[in-house]
């Protein structure tokens, strides 16, 4: 079996974006739609800057890594939700065919440590068979 695999490094979403942030007003829902639009935005540069020219994928699988600047219990569920204009960004880009779950297997958020460079890492794969079909 062959594959490719692809890490895109992003800065952690904004705090707007997590599900238990409420927006409460007109104001709050445009503050976080603005903050959508601009991290996907993001996803979308990074996506292409990795070079990778064989997208779309099919399927493929998704592991997020949090990189925190302080150590303290996190909410994996929330933390990944954060990233959904994250993963339209990587499907503007065109790496993947579609974010929904018959193109897109999410796997379970990781969490670490640096007070240097807080940041999220995306790596995203897909492995090709013999046979010449994907893993989907």
């Amino acid at each position: 079996m062959t594959g490719e695999t692809v890490t895109i490094v992003l800065p952690l979403p904004p705090r707007v974006l997590s599900p238990n942030h409420m927006v409460g007003s007109r104001r709050g829902r445009f503050a976080k739609a603005a903050a959508a639009r601009k991290y996907r935005e993001i996803a979308r540069e990074a996506t292409l800057a990795t070079g990778v020219e064989s997208g779309p994928w099919e399927h493929a699988t998704i592991q997020a890594t949090f990189y925190h600047a302080t150590r303290r219990r996190r909410d994996d569920v929330n933390a990944l939700a954060s990233l959904k204009p994250a993963y339209d960004g990587i499907v503007d880009a065109g790496l993947i065919e579609d974010d929904d779950s018959k193109h897109l297997t999410t796997l379970p958020a990781g969490f670490g440590l640096d007070k240097t460079c807080p940041r999220v890492e995306l790596k995203i794969g897909w492995i090709a068979c013999r046979d010449g079909s994907t893993n989907g």
